[in-house]
């Protein structure tokens, strides 16, 4: 048959439906197995499909928005010579060697984007400014104009670095970047005043899909599934603070960002080994019920997105050293903003931190990530008067709280590894033991 019908795959979380976000192919596009077709969202990512097929394009079987279930037909494709048409019949995608169901998502995990024609092949945009569209579209999620980055590339190219540095210029992701990282600035940001809505138009539905759906769905579940008993404290963060500073002075981490995220994701490492309960899980089983101890940390972070929640994690976090820990957490934290946090780093999870001081929060009772027993908010750094042998001076002081699930937790229990995780912010040197 001349005409092949790509149906819309399961790409390897069980997912049963996505959202077409945006199609890279038009009607009369010439691609080649692997070329990037269409970019959708499932409950967990966005995710790339790639043609299982060569040919040319004929009917795009569904629009941008919409939400399509698998197994449903998305795309037609005609061989080349033919005439593109709605095939009838629907033809599996092939298999490749390591037995992966989608082309494109076999052992090596690469995808290619797909061939345009000559005629059409952009060179550069937006004027003058040469982007990948990865980057381009990170740019728009993060509303930094392309005209204004310089950039790095080898060839004149913006890159993801280059966006991200623009972005930590003049968005929320600014603290991020500073040396106090989630230190709250001194200085007076500006606040423009939001216009005020028509009078025609003073509501607004918003369809509650894709991450949003998943991430309502799993926290309602924790809620009323988990008992949950949060604690807090105040701590002086002063000598981490000092040793962020050092580390970013070192050529050992001249080509990694530094922050108190690093020593906050160690102190939780360090104190997971003494009270292993809080990195349990909590499992029904026909026998009735389980906790099982995971003597492995795959540590959650919690990241703010464009697109929502996200919760990757770092695997096997223990046998990673301060340096690795900390270019793991930039790596996740870089795929996280763009949106391409793949569903398997966002499996797993053992125990998750939460950074709400990048927002000025100082505290809070976060929702444990389901499937796992607690969840440790890191307060914004502050500089506040705190006694010191007697003495009233001024320290870095923030806040450590965090929920836990009573089923498999005690109030001890929970109470000593918060204080073990403050214990390491106040003197980071404990690592050491």
């Amino acid at each position: 048959m001349s005409t092949q019908t790509f149906r819309l795959p399961d790409v390897g979380e069980g997912l049963t439906e996505a959202e077409i976000v945006t199609w890279r192919v038009a009607p009369g596009d010439t691609v080649a197995v692997n070329d990037v077709v269409v970019e959708i969202e499932t409950a967990k990512s966005l995710v790339e499909l790639p043609s299982p097929f060569e040919g040319v394009v004929g009917e795009l079987l569904a629009s941008e928005g919409d939400t399509v279930e698998v197994g449903s037909p998305i795309i037609t494709i005609a061989a080349e010579g033919a005439s593109p048409a709605v095939a009838p019949e629907a033809a599996e995608p092939a298999a490749d060697a390591s037995g992966s169901v989608l082309v494109g998502y076999g052992s090596t995990g690469t995808v290619n984007s797909r061939r345009r024609k000559p005629a059409e092949r952009p060179a550069a945009a937006s004027g003058g400014v040469i982007a990948k569209p990865p980057i381009r579209k990170l740019a728009r999620d993060l509303g930094v104009d392309l005209g204004t980055v310089v950039p790095s590339g080898a060839a004149g190219e913006v890159t993801r670095d280059d966006v991200v540095k623009q972005a930590s210029q003049a968005s929320v992701f600014r603290n991020i970047e500073t040396p106090e990282w989630n230190a709250v600035r001194e200085e007076t940001i500006p606040v423009a005043r939001p216009a005020a809505p028509p009078a025609d138009d003073r509501e607004e539905s918003i369809p509650v899909r894709g991450v949003r759906k998943a991430t309502a769905s799993a926290m309602t579940s924790s809620a009323y599934t988990a008992p949950h008993v949060s604690v807090w404290v105040d701590v002086d963060a002063s000598r981490t603070m000092e040793l962020v500073k050092r580390l970013k002075a070192s050529p050992d981490f001249a080509d990694t960002k530094v922050s108190p995220l690093l020593i906050m994701a160690r102190a939780v490492i360090w104190a997971v080994r003494r009270t292993p309960m809080v990195n349990a899980a909590w499992i029904e089983t026909g026998e009735g019920a389980q906790i099982r101890v995971r003597h492995y940390v795959n540590l959650g972070i919690a990241a703010a997105t464009p697109r929502g929640l996200l919760v990757p994690n770092i695997k096997d976090a223990q046998e990673l050293n301060t340096r690795d820990l900390a270019r793991a957490l930039e790596k996740l934290t870089l795929t996280a903003r763009e949106g391409k946090t793949t569903p398997a780093d966002q499996q797993g999870g053992t125990i998750t931190i939460t950074n709400i001081g990048v927002f000025g929060v100082d505290a809070g009772t976060p929702i444990i990530n389901p499937g796992e027993v607690g969840i440790i908010a890191l307060g914004a750094i502050r500089q506040k008067p705190w006694v010191v042998d007697g003495e009233v001076r001024p320290r870095w002081v923030t806040t450590v709280s965090g929920s836990f699930d009573h089923r498999v937790v005690d109030g001890d229990g929970v109470s000593r590894f918060v204080a073990d995780v403050a214990s390491i912010l106040e003197e980071p040197a404990l690592l050491l033991d």
